[in-house]
This record gives structure tokens, sequence and C-alpha cells, in this order.
């Protein structure tokens, strides 16, 4: 049975809208910052846009058009996508340069907390008739000696076959293609759902013009994201993709590692991969 998506409807301006939203509902804001650090990084940022001003002899009609470039980035919703895809990966990098264990990734703009819990042996919503290729993502989530943690708590989310995120394009079901999984005992964890498929990022708003003007491309390779966290170690937010697929070596995002590539093999009717989780101390990051 064949089903119908959405992507004639989905626009950038309804996406970058509902991130915005999530984010000023869903994220805590660091409201004990210094004002000598606030000075401090806001001087230096503005120094370095000073000095590319200076430097490539910028003039009015490109200062006045980058204004209303901008205005458009806020009319349209569009500042979280913006900072996820091209500056998250560097915040994420310094985050996590001194955490052992696996290696993490940017969060992107489509997480939603508390998806549905689904044991240990999952099966992610999906419509009837989803499109896609089935897939068993299975693994173990350990400490750094090889400790099975049990009770870990496995975040999973991703875009269905046409590149959409559920609460974030129209005509998908709320909790399509999400869920929390906790691993058992010996922190096993099985995951159905479906491979998700590459897409772009959205491209008829503000990002997207940005893309264009500078003759870039909007690609992300395929991938499924996760946030993996147990008591007394640290969360670990990742991405995982696809061997083979024509973007992991330009990501728009800038969010692959090679440490994230996943391995599946193809079994009767899908494709399943292993991949295991190491989760660093708490006490690592309060020596660090």
């Amino acid at each position: 049975m064949s089903i119908d998506h959405a992507p004639e409807t989905a626009t950038a301006a309804a996406s970058g809208s509902n991130a915005t939203q999530r984010f000023t509902s869903d994220k805590q804001f660091a409201a004990s910052t210094s004002p000598e650090r606030v000075s401090t990084l806001a001087r230096q940022v503005l120094s370095a846009v000073h000095d590319t001003i200076r430097e490539h002899g910028v003039t009015y009609d490109e200062y006045n058009a980058l204004k209303a470039w901008l205005i458009n980035v806020g009319q349209d919703g569009e500042w979280p996508l913006f900072l996820d895809v091209w500056v998250e990966h560097v915040i994420e990098e310094v985050a996590s340069e001194s955490r052992e264990g696996s290696k993490g990734t940017i969060e992107g703009p489509y997480y939603v907390p508390a998806a549905p819990e689904l044991g240990h042996d999952a099966v992610l919503p999906t419509r009837e008739g989803e499109q896609g290729t089935p897939l068993l993502f299975q693994g173990r989530v350990t400490d750094t000696s090889g400790q099975g943690l049990g009770g870990a708590v496995i975040e999973i989310w991703h875009a269905d076959s046409d590149g959409f995120y559920s609460q974030f394009a129209p005509g998908i079901p709320e909790w399509n293609l999400r869920g929390t999984v906790t691993s058992d005992a010996d922190g096993h964890f099985r995951i159905r759902t479906m491979r998700p498929a590459p897409y772009q990022i959205p491209t008829d708003g503000a990002c997207g013009k940005l893309i264009s003007a500078a003759g870039w491309h909007p690609w992300r390779p395929a991938h499924l994201h996760l946030k993996v966290a147990a008591s007394g170690h640290q969360q670990i937010t990742t991405q995982l993709y696809f061997p083979g697929d024509a973007h992991n070596d330009d990501d728009v995002a800038d969010a692959v590692k090679p440490e994230l590539i996943l391995d599946p093999r193809d079994v009767d009717g899908g494709q399943e991969v292993t991949y295991d989780f190491v989760l660093d101390s708490t006490t690592s990051a309060q020596k660090a």
C-alpha cells in the first residue's frame, strides 16, 4: 500500500518556524555567563567581521545585501537552521575534545524531547506502508572499561524517505520515526525502523539564498540521530551515516566523522547494522 508524503507542501518558512519554536520552548539558556566572558566573545566575533570587511573591501551594496539577508533569516525563522548547519559542528568539537569513548556530532534543529518510550527491543512508530528499506539497528551501551550499562536511555529520530521530519513538516504523524529506547541489564538494545534517505536542507528561505549565492550545495547524507545517556556518564549526541553516500565527504553541515560511518549488511527484506556506544564517566569531565 502506498502512502502520501508531503514534499509539495513542506516549506523552509514552516520548518524554520517550527525549529525556532522548539528551540525557545525546549532549550535552557546559560544565564550564568559573566559580562567579561560575553564581552570577550562578542568583541572577538565583531573583530573577525571587521577584519573580513577590511581585507576584502566590502562595499555598501554588499553590506546592505547582508543586512537584508540577516533580516530574512529572522523572518523565515531560520536562525536555528543556519547556526546548526554552519556553526554547531565547531561547538561540538570544542565541547567533546576531552571526552573518551564514542564520537559525537551535531544535534541539528529537529530534535524533540519526550519521544515515546519503547523498551529495549523497539519498533519506531511509522505510517502504514512507510516507504524505505527496513533497518534493524542494534548494539550495546558500555562504559570505557567495556562494562555494559543497563538502563541507558537511547533517543533516536530521523527523516523519512522524502527527507522530512515529523513535527517539522505537514502530513506526518507526531512521533513518526522517533522513539526512546532503554538498554537491557547488559546494555543491549534493538531498534527496528526504516533506513533514512539523503535530503536537502530547506532551500526556499534565507539559508537557501545563501547557498545559491555562494554556489554551494544543500545536501546532507542519510543519517540517524541519537542521544545516548546513562547515570554517572556523559551524554553523547551523535549522527550515524551510511557508506557510499555521495555527500559523506562534503556534508553541508560538516558533521560526518569516519567513526560515525555504519557498516550495514543486507538481510532478507532489508538491512541490519550493529553499532556500540561507549560512554565516558562524569568524573572524567570534572577532572578535565
